[in-house]
């Protein structure tokens, strides 16, 4: 909710400044009153609308903030097969999970299903490459499964790491 707070003083500010130049204009009462009544309905518009995005997933091909995160989590995923992919992405230095949507194409929906099937195997995560330039080849995958971690070298009784030779 604070995320809108700036956004909605921003919109609120302009729509007082608008509604001041026609009030401080010599234009007849009626004109005065109805850009005053415009104004300040768009404040209630302006701020739902705010709240009501909040809720929808972002086209990636708008997102801003990530373009600096090479890679994220993917945290959950809902296909809806000839519509579009939903994503539930963690991006680093982000608190919270981001909702992203990417339109539907069965290449990339193939490939996410494979890295998520091949995570689950693994025990680990899915992850995808943010940045068009860290796919360098065409057959560079978006979605890929993290590799599992070695496990921790074995102690002896001494509780000195096992080595070899």
């Amino acid at each position: 909710m604070a995320d809108i707070l700036p956004l909605f003083a921003a919109s609120g500010l302009v729509a007082v400044v608008l509604a001041s130049l026609v009030l401080w204009s010599r234009r007849s009462l009626r004109i005065k009153t109805v850009s005053v009544l415009i104004a300040a309905l768009f404040l209630p518009a302006s701020y739902s609308s705010l709240v009501t995005l909040l809720g929808r997933p972002k086209p990636m091909n708008i997102e801003t903030v990530a373009i600096d995160a090479e890679e994220a989590n993917v945290v959950a995923v809902q296909m809806q097969e000839g519509e579009a992919i939903y994503l539930w992405l963690n991006l680093p230095g982000v608190a919270e999970p981001r909702a992203y949507v990417l339109p539907w194409d069965e290449k990339t929906a193939r490939e996410l299903h494979e890295a998520g099937q091949e995570a689950e195997g693994n025990g680990t995560n899915v992850r995808m490459r943010m940045a068009p330039a860290s796919v360098e080849d065409e057959n560079d995958q978006v979605f890929y499964a993290t590799p599992q971690q070695a496990p921790a070298p074995k102690q002896n009784a001494s509780g000195q790491p096992n080595v070899p030779g």
